[in-house]
């Protein structure tokens, strides 16, 4: 029952925290930290008592799953809690568990309803969580559709902007995604001859093996649920308005792990259950990927709105997932090695993009609490007063570019490698996208970094001059470094929880065998699967 320790211990903390109405802010802040770095030290427990070199069963799944329980629940349709682990959801659980710790450092002093505030993210955790380790559809569904609802309260509560048209305009959109992934899931039920949700089973036994069309248009269903919330092209226009208007912890949480629940969805759920309509249409799925990648990269280069950017970017990033695991597919124009290589580092990236992109909208939070502002023209020379931030914006951004030595460079390297057999041309047209990429974050950090030092409104003072007027709309341009209290440097606590996910992606992009040897098994097995 360790799993599901770990799943539901935020949800019952957090029901806590809400009767306790007295609550101190910082106990109830303070209670979220303890909890998630309770519950990532019971991950990192499994992990290591977790059998990674155990031999993946028939359906890819079935040896290999550990803490697994399975208990009945609706009979009826034999929907069950089934929980388990593997190659391919521990990584994601430890991802889940370092970036809600992360953000709860982060959190300690806000200031807003910090109880409900906690609460809320607890929540979140426990659905996140859950969602990586279901093995049964109507439980993946239920915890899927949970993270959309928490999300919906944190962008909403504590956003700025057009927070509550931000929040109503994802719900809308990740809602009716989710409709579309249920409709499909009903399909694989009754398209299969036990009549059943269970992915494990489903996996064994494939639906609708025998009815192309029918298959094609289930996978469409789950295909549309899935790459709203990861999201991809054209589904994506949700996207920016959340990132741009949610908070700092906010938006980490929403690229770092709920943006994954959409890809983890095409590699946990369509690819094993949905071999030959995966098969057939893995090119217009590899399409799909580079569209993505390149829609991303060029829409992000126009941003003059740095959180903005940084949101496009994720479509950038997680078009090449989409592209490693289209790749998988295309069994006639790959081998087999090629085909696991590309699937290893679709999962690799999305532990890599976890860390780097929650690192960099952290970072854009230390912006918004000095200045107010995302906007490129209302920052610059900014490595001066805050030399600390400076570095860990520089970092972050060559991290996510893909420099060696960073995770995403293992990551990208393994998913075009892998692609390259399958779909030359995608994969010539995808390299294209790292190099847009490369200049739209080296452009930002000159915009924000170099040059006379700008910083918003009365948030620059001159030595000897008088302060901008609050809410004039003016900005202050100064020719020499700002004085005390202008624009203050990352504070310890920031520096602390940015600088350990920039460690991590350093740690993996130069040790990377250890998570490897976690993710190729069950990777090499969800390949054999699709080509059967």
């Amino acid at each position: 029952m360790l799993l599901s320790l770990v799943i539901f211990l935020p949800v019952v903390v957090a029901a806590l925290l809400l009767t306790a109405p007295r609550l101190n802010g910082r106990v109830a802040i303070g209670a979220w930290v303890a909890v998630s770095a309770v519950d990532l030290a019971l991950i990192g427990w499994m992990w290591w008592r977790y059998a990674a070199d155990s031999e993946p069963g028939p359906a890819g799944v079935v040896d290999g799953i550990g803490y697994e329980v399975d208990l009945r629940w609706i009979p009826t349709v034999d929907a069950g809690y089934h929980i388990g682990v593997d190659g391919l959801s521990l990584p994601l659980l430890a991802l889940t568990g370092v970036l809600f710790l992360a953000c709860a450092l982060w959190s300690l002093r806000e200031p807003d309803r910090p109880r409900t505030y906690a609460a809320l993210f607890l929540f979140l955790q426990t659905a996140s969580l859950g969602t990586f380790a279901a093995l049964d559809l109507i439980l993946f569904f239920v915890f899927f559709d949970l993270t959309i609802v928490g999300m919906y309260f944190v962008i909403a509560g504590w956003g700025h902007g057009n927070a509550q048209r931000s929040a109503l305009k994802f719900f809308l959109y990740t809602f009716i995604g989710s409709l579309a992934l249920l409709i499909g899931f009903i399909g694989l039920f009754l398209g299969s001859e036990e009549r059943t949700f269970d992915m494990v089973t489903l996996a064994q036994n494939p639906p609708l093996a025998d009815s192309p069309v029918a298959g094609g248009l289930v996978l469409l269903a789950i295909f549309i649920g899935l790459a709203v919330k990861t999201p991809l092209f054209p589904f994506h226009t949700w996207l920016p308005d959340a990132h741009t208007d949610a908070p700092a912890a906010g938006s980490a949480i929403l690229a770092g792990v709920l943006l994954k629940l959409g890809t983890y969805g095409f590699v946990r759920i369509a690819m094993p259950i949905l071999p030959d309509a995966w098969s057939r249409w893995a090119m217009v799925i590899v399409v799909v990927g580079v569209v993505s990648v390149l829609w991303g990269a060029f829409v992000a280069l126009a941003q003059a709105d740095v959180k903005r950017m940084i949101a496009y970017t994720s479509v950038n990033h997680m078009g090449y997932v989409l592209l490693g695991l289209g790749a998988a597919g295309l069994v006639a124009s790959a081998d087999e090695g090629a085909r696991s290589v590309a699937t290893v580092g679709a999962v690799y990236q999305m532990v890599s993009h976890g860390l780097l992109t929650g690192a960099l909208f952290l970072l854009t939070g230390v912006l918004w609490s000095r200045g107010r502002s995302y906007a490129f023209d209302k920052w610059g020379g900014l490595a001066r007063p805050a030399p600390v931030f400076a570095a860990l914006l520089g970092v972050a951004a060559f991290g996510s570019l893909g420099l060696p030595g960073f995770s995403a460079f293992v990551a990208e390297f393994q998913i075009l490698a892998g692609a390259l057999q399958a779909a030359p041309v995608a994969t010539v047209f995808a390299v294209t996208g790292i190099l847009v990429t490369a200049g739209l974050l080296l452009l930002a950090l000159q915009r924000l970094l170099t040059g006379p030092t700008r910083v918003p409104e009365a948030k620059a003072v001159m030595a000897d001059a008088e302060p901008v007027p609050a809410g004039s709309g003016e900005t202050a341009v100064l020719d020499r470094p700002l004085t005390t209290g202008a624009m203050r440097d990352v504070s310890t606590r920031e520096l602390l929880v940015v600088g350990s996910l920039l460690v991590l992606s350093v740690l993996l992009g130069l040790f990377p065998r250890p998570l490897l040897d976690l993710i190729e098994p069950a990777a090499v097995a969800v390949v054999q699967l699709v080509a059967r």
